[in-house]
């Protein structure tokens, strides 16, 4: 329907288009911050496995220093 919109109206503007392509790039920007804090997500949860596997049940019971 939106196609048979533009197509009535004579197609998108030069604005439409510019808005379009700004879009476009943004999305482009927030991938690849998803995937930057995908990344350091799983890094994050890899550092901390390896952390909780070195902990032993005497760890648990001492008291957290600040």
């Amino acid at each position: 329907m939106a196609k048979a919109l533009i197509g009535f109206m004579g197609g998108p503007t030069n604005d439409q288009l510019r808005q379009s392509a700004r879009l476009r790039r943004r999305i482009g920007e927030l991938e690849t911050e998803v995937l930057r804090l995908k990344n350091e997500n799983d890094g994050l949860n890899k550092a901390l496995g390896e952390r909780v596997e070195l902990l032993t049940p005497a760890d648990l019971l001492e008291p957290l220093s600040h």
